[in-house]
Protein backbone atom coordinates (compact mmCIF):
# COMPACT_ATOMS: atom_id res chain seq x y z
CA UNK A 1 0.00 0.00 0.00
CA UNK A 2 1.19 3.62 -0.93
CA UNK A 3 2.40 5.85 1.74
CA UNK A 4 1.24 8.63 1.28
CA UNK A 5 3.27 12.63 2.09
CA UNK A 6 1.82 15.49 2.87
CA UNK A 7 3.44 18.54 1.75
CA UNK A 8 3.08 22.80 2.88
CA UNK A 9 3.38 25.36 0.30
CA UNK A 10 3.51 28.99 1.22
CA UNK A 11 4.04 32.12 -0.77
CA UNK A 12 3.47 35.31 -1.49
CA UNK A 13 3.61 37.64 -4.67
CA UNK A 14 2.04 40.74 -5.78
CA UNK A 15 -1.25 40.77 -5.82
CA UNK A 16 -2.79 40.60 -9.66
CA UNK A 17 -6.07 39.26 -11.00
CA UNK A 18 -5.10 35.37 -11.42
CA UNK A 19 -2.29 34.41 -9.19
CA UNK A 20 -4.73 31.87 -7.03
CA UNK A 21 -6.11 30.16 -10.01
CA UNK A 22 -2.46 29.65 -11.36
CA UNK A 23 -1.08 28.18 -8.63
CA UNK A 24 -4.05 26.00 -8.05
CA UNK A 25 -3.90 25.02 -11.79
CA UNK A 26 -0.12 24.01 -11.56
CA UNK A 27 -1.47 22.05 -8.27
CA UNK A 28 -4.14 20.48 -10.62
CA UNK A 29 -2.02 19.13 -13.63
CA UNK A 30 0.38 17.54 -11.29
CA UNK A 31 -2.04 15.84 -9.14
CA UNK A 32 -1.33 17.21 -5.84
CA UNK A 33 -4.57 16.83 -3.62
CA UNK A 34 -5.12 19.91 -1.78
CA UNK A 35 -6.43 19.08 1.57
CA UNK A 36 -6.28 22.92 3.21
CA UNK A 37 -5.71 26.36 1.79
CA UNK A 38 -5.92 29.87 3.17
CA UNK A 39 -5.42 33.10 1.51
CA UNK A 40 -5.33 37.08 1.92
CA UNK A 41 -5.02 39.72 -0.24
CA UNK A 42 -3.35 43.09 1.49
CA UNK A 43 -4.56 45.75 0.15
CA UNK A 44 -2.16 48.49 1.77
CA UNK A 45 0.95 46.60 0.72
CA UNK A 46 -0.66 44.96 -2.72
CA UNK A 47 0.85 41.78 -1.68
CA UNK A 48 -1.74 38.22 -2.26
CA UNK A 49 -0.17 35.64 0.50
CA UNK A 50 -1.51 31.93 0.20
CA UNK A 51 -0.91 28.91 2.36
CA UNK A 52 -1.50 25.01 0.53
CA UNK A 53 -1.46 22.10 2.40
CA UNK A 54 -1.68 19.02 -0.30
CA UNK A 55 -0.83 15.27 -0.47
CA UNK A 56 0.62 12.89 -3.49
CA UNK A 57 -2.23 10.34 -3.59
CA UNK A 58 -2.83 11.48 -6.97
CA UNK A 59 0.48 13.54 -7.99
CA UNK A 60 1.72 12.08 -11.37
CA UNK A 61 5.08 13.28 -11.57
CA UNK A 62 8.04 13.03 -8.76
CA UNK A 63 8.20 15.46 -5.90
CA UNK A 64 11.65 16.42 -7.63
CA UNK A 65 9.40 16.95 -11.03
CA UNK A 66 6.56 18.87 -9.23
CA UNK A 67 9.01 21.12 -7.35
CA UNK A 68 10.58 22.49 -10.55
CA UNK A 69 7.07 22.96 -11.59
CA UNK A 70 6.74 25.51 -8.74
CA UNK A 71 9.86 26.91 -9.81
CA UNK A 72 9.63 27.52 -12.96
CA UNK A 73 5.54 28.78 -12.16
CA UNK A 74 7.23 31.45 -9.26
CA UNK A 75 9.38 32.90 -11.83
CA UNK A 76 7.71 35.21 -14.02
CA UNK A 77 5.10 35.83 -10.61
CA UNK A 78 7.85 37.26 -9.02
CA UNK A 79 6.61 34.82 -6.13
CA UNK A 80 8.45 34.24 -2.85
CA UNK A 81 8.04 30.18 -1.46
CA UNK A 82 8.48 27.67 0.74
CA UNK A 83 7.61 24.12 0.08
CA UNK A 84 8.36 21.44 1.92
CA UNK A 85 7.30 17.75 3.66
CA UNK A 86 4.91 18.69 6.49
CA UNK A 87 6.31 15.94 8.51
CA UNK A 88 10.33 17.61 7.73
CA UNK A 89 10.03 19.61 10.93
CA UNK A 90 12.41 22.77 11.47
CA UNK A 91 15.44 22.51 13.70
CA UNK A 92 15.15 24.64 16.59
CA UNK A 93 18.02 26.10 18.66
CA UNK A 94 16.63 28.00 21.88
CA UNK A 95 18.53 30.38 23.84
CA UNK A 96 17.92 31.08 27.11
CA UNK A 97 19.09 32.94 30.43
CA UNK A 98 18.31 32.55 33.97
CA UNK A 99 14.41 32.29 33.34
CA UNK A 100 13.44 28.64 32.21
CA UNK A 101 9.98 29.09 32.52
CA UNK A 102 9.27 29.53 28.35
CA UNK A 103 12.00 26.88 28.01
CA UNK A 104 10.33 24.57 30.21
CA UNK A 105 6.75 24.81 27.76
CA UNK A 106 8.52 24.53 25.00
CA UNK A 107 10.29 21.29 26.06
CA UNK A 108 7.11 20.01 27.59
CA UNK A 109 4.43 20.80 24.85
CA UNK A 110 7.83 19.56 22.15
CA UNK A 111 7.71 15.98 23.96
CA UNK A 112 3.73 15.86 23.87
CA UNK A 113 4.12 15.92 20.39
CA UNK A 114 2.35 19.29 20.30
CA UNK A 115 5.35 21.16 18.64
CA UNK A 116 5.92 20.52 14.95
CA UNK A 117 9.73 20.84 15.54
CA UNK A 118 12.92 19.22 16.15
CA UNK A 119 14.62 20.91 18.84
CA UNK A 120 18.42 20.34 18.63
CA UNK A 121 20.61 22.43 20.84
CA UNK A 122 19.63 24.54 24.08
CA UNK A 123 22.55 27.57 24.47
CA UNK A 124 22.75 30.24 27.21
CA UNK A 125 25.18 32.77 29.02
CA UNK A 126 24.15 31.02 32.71
CA UNK A 127 24.51 27.48 33.25
CA UNK A 128 21.07 27.33 35.46
CA UNK A 129 19.23 25.12 32.37
CA UNK A 130 21.81 23.13 32.05
CA UNK A 131 20.08 20.55 33.73
CA UNK A 132 16.88 20.69 32.24
CA UNK A 133 18.78 19.91 28.95
CA UNK A 134 20.37 17.17 30.27
CA UNK A 135 17.44 15.95 31.25
CA UNK A 136 15.75 15.95 28.02
CA UNK A 137 19.10 14.66 26.48
CA UNK A 138 19.51 18.50 24.56
CA UNK A 139 23.21 19.12 23.86
CA UNK A 140 23.55 22.34 25.99
CA UNK A 141 26.30 24.87 25.20
CA UNK A 142 27.30 27.42 28.03
CA UNK A 143 28.52 30.64 26.03
CA UNK A 144 29.11 33.14 29.47
CA UNK A 145 28.92 36.84 27.88
CA UNK A 146 30.63 39.62 29.14
CA UNK A 147 31.01 43.40 27.67
CA UNK A 148 34.61 41.94 26.89
CA UNK A 149 33.53 38.77 25.06
CA UNK A 150 30.08 39.70 23.64
CA UNK A 151 31.08 39.98 20.01
CA UNK A 152 33.21 36.64 20.48
CA UNK A 153 30.42 34.78 21.95
CA UNK A 154 27.76 35.89 19.04
CA UNK A 155 29.82 34.24 16.43
CA UNK A 156 29.60 31.07 18.61
CA UNK A 157 25.90 31.12 18.95
CA UNK A 158 25.73 32.04 14.91
CA UNK A 159 28.77 28.74 14.25
CA UNK A 160 26.37 26.94 16.60
CA UNK A 161 23.01 27.60 14.42
CA UNK A 162 24.87 26.16 11.57
CA UNK A 163 26.50 23.40 12.88
CA UNK A 164 23.30 22.15 13.99
CA UNK A 165 21.62 23.49 10.68
CA UNK A 166 19.11 25.27 12.13
CA UNK A 167 16.27 26.47 10.62
CA UNK A 168 14.81 28.80 13.64
CA UNK A 169 16.55 30.62 16.67
CA UNK A 170 14.06 30.90 19.65
CA UNK A 171 15.11 33.28 22.54
CA UNK A 172 13.19 31.93 25.23
CA UNK A 173 14.06 34.91 27.85
CA UNK A 174 17.39 35.23 26.30
CA UNK A 175 18.14 38.18 28.04
CA UNK A 176 21.14 39.56 25.60
CA UNK A 177 20.66 42.16 22.43
CA UNK A 178 21.73 40.65 19.35
CA UNK A 179 24.16 42.89 16.86
CA UNK A 180 22.52 44.81 13.85
CA UNK A 181 24.40 41.84 11.58
CA UNK A 182 23.11 39.02 13.66
CA UNK A 183 19.69 40.20 13.15
CA UNK A 184 19.86 40.84 9.43
CA UNK A 185 21.38 37.01 8.89
CA UNK A 186 18.32 35.32 10.87
CA UNK A 187 15.59 37.71 9.56
CA UNK A 188 12.54 35.60 9.41
CA UNK A 189 14.28 33.27 11.45
CA UNK A 190 14.48 34.17 15.00
CA UNK A 191 11.18 34.95 17.55
CA UNK A 192 11.56 36.60 20.77
CA UNK A 193 9.40 36.46 23.70
CA UNK A 194 9.17 39.91 25.03
CA UNK A 195 7.00 40.33 28.35
CA UNK A 196 5.49 43.18 27.65
CA UNK A 197 2.23 44.02 25.51
CA UNK A 198 4.16 45.67 23.11
CA UNK A 199 4.61 48.59 21.45
CA UNK A 200 4.24 49.73 24.92
CA UNK A 201 6.66 49.44 27.90
CA UNK A 202 9.62 48.08 25.58
CA UNK A 203 13.55 47.35 27.01
CA UNK A 204 14.19 47.11 30.46
CA UNK A 205 11.65 45.83 33.91
CA UNK A 206 8.39 46.29 31.66
CA UNK A 207 6.13 44.88 34.40
CA UNK A 208 7.74 48.17 36.94
CA UNK A 209 6.76 50.66 33.76
CA UNK A 210 3.69 48.89 33.89
CA UNK A 211 2.76 49.13 37.37
CA UNK A 212 3.50 53.05 37.42
CA UNK A 213 1.35 53.60 34.90
CA UNK A 214 -1.01 51.89 36.16
CA UNK A 215 -2.27 49.37 33.70
CA UNK A 216 -5.62 47.29 33.47
CA UNK A 217 -4.12 44.65 31.06
CA UNK A 218 -1.08 42.92 30.96
CA UNK A 219 0.53 41.03 28.24
CA UNK A 220 3.74 39.26 26.38
CA UNK A 221 4.67 39.63 22.66
CA UNK A 222 6.35 37.26 20.48
CA UNK A 223 7.88 38.49 17.54
CA UNK A 224 10.66 38.36 15.30
CA UNK A 225 13.94 39.96 15.82
CA UNK A 226 15.25 42.69 14.28
CA UNK A 227 17.67 45.33 14.17
CA UNK A 228 15.30 47.46 16.27
CA UNK A 229 15.11 46.72 19.72
CA UNK A 230 11.29 45.08 20.40
CA UNK A 231 10.08 46.21 17.04
CA UNK A 232 9.91 43.20 15.16
CA UNK A 233 6.86 42.15 13.22
CA UNK A 234 4.39 40.75 15.71
CA UNK A 235 3.12 36.91 15.92
CA UNK A 236 1.55 36.63 18.60
CA UNK A 237 -0.02 38.38 21.97
CA UNK A 238 -1.69 37.11 24.74
CA UNK A 239 -3.09 39.46 27.66
CA UNK A 240 -4.54 39.31 31.05
CA UNK A 241 -7.09 42.05 32.56
CA UNK A 242 -5.65 43.07 35.96
CA UNK A 243 -6.89 45.71 38.65
CA UNK A 244 -5.16 47.50 40.71
CA UNK A 245 -4.64 45.64 43.81
CA UNK A 246 -1.82 43.59 41.53
CA UNK A 247 1.66 44.58 42.95
CA UNK A 248 4.80 43.76 40.44
CA UNK A 249 5.49 40.64 41.64
CA UNK A 250 1.93 39.71 41.11
CA UNK A 251 2.09 40.80 37.42
CA UNK A 252 4.98 39.12 36.89
CA UNK A 253 3.97 35.57 37.70
CA UNK A 254 1.14 36.40 36.07
CA UNK A 255 3.12 37.60 32.91
CA UNK A 256 5.28 34.01 33.01
CA UNK A 257 2.26 32.29 31.94
CA UNK A 258 1.55 34.60 29.24
CA UNK A 259 5.18 34.59 27.69
CA UNK A 260 4.76 31.03 27.46
CA UNK A 261 1.97 30.60 26.03
CA UNK A 262 2.65 33.37 23.85
CA UNK A 263 6.20 31.47 22.45
CA UNK A 264 4.70 28.12 22.15
CA UNK A 265 2.36 29.18 20.14
CA UNK A 266 4.68 31.78 17.50
CA UNK A 267 7.24 28.56 17.42
CA UNK A 268 3.93 26.68 16.43
CA UNK A 269 2.32 28.65 13.40
CA UNK A 270 5.30 29.04 12.25
CA UNK A 271 6.77 25.73 12.30
CA UNK A 272 3.21 24.86 10.48
CA UNK A 273 3.99 27.95 7.62
CA UNK A 274 1.42 30.30 8.66
CA UNK A 275 3.24 33.13 9.68
CA UNK A 276 4.11 35.64 6.15
CA UNK A 277 6.02 38.40 6.36
CA UNK A 278 4.43 41.73 4.93
CA UNK A 279 7.02 44.62 6.14
CA UNK A 280 6.82 45.66 9.26
CA UNK A 281 3.55 43.97 9.79
CA UNK A 282 2.48 39.63 9.97
CA UNK A 283 0.52 37.69 8.12
CA UNK A 284 -0.52 34.53 9.90
CA UNK A 285 -2.64 31.90 7.44
CA UNK A 286 -4.90 30.04 9.64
Amino acid sequence: MKTTHHYILTWQCPDTSGVLAKVSQTLYQHGAFITETCQYSDADTARFFSRIAFDDRDLNVSFAEFSDAIASLAQPLNMQYQLRERDNFPNVVIAVSKYDHCLVSLLTKWKAGVLPVNIVAITSNHLDCQPLAQWHNIPFHHLPVTQHNKAEQEQALWALYQEYQGDLLVLARYMQILSDQLCQQLRGQAINIHHSFLPSFKGAKPYHQAHQRGVKVIGATAHYVTPDLDEGPIIVQEVKPINHTYNVQDMIHLGHDLEATALCHAVKVHAEQRVCLNNSKTVILM
